[in-house]
């Protein structure tokens, strides 16, 4: 069970690495753009710079994607899942829960 909720736990962090190099990739290019404008004399060093730069980052996130698909291929299927909350629940329980999400999804 442990292992289950470190998954659920540990997948939506690589949604927000993603959205780190998303923000460092607009911090790379947006000071390099200003320093472009700036000095123009050293537009062909900056830019090159700022493309080895933003190569770094979206290296990360690729990696980040790579652990993501790893990370979904760990998930236990949907009827060990079931096993698992039959174990710890009762019954009644379960039916209550399934009657309300019935309802939920009715009423919409």
């Amino acid at each position: 069970m442990d292992y289950f909720v470190a998954l659920v736990i540990g997948i939506p962090v690589v949604a927000v690495a993603a959205f780190g190099c998303a923000l460092a990739q607009a911090k790379v290019v947006s000071s390099a753009v200003e320093s472009m404008a700036r000095q123009p004399s050293v537009a062909a060093k900056v830019q090159l710079a700022m493309i080895i730069g933003i190569a770094f980052i979206e290296s990360l996130a690729i990696y980040s994607l790579m652990i993501s698909f790893m990370l979904f291929g760990k998930l236990p299927k949907s009827e060990e899942v079931l096993k698992i909350f039959r174990k710890n629940t009762s019954n009644e329980e379960l039916l209550s829960s399934a009657a309300e999400i019935v309802l939920q999804l009715s009423a919409k």
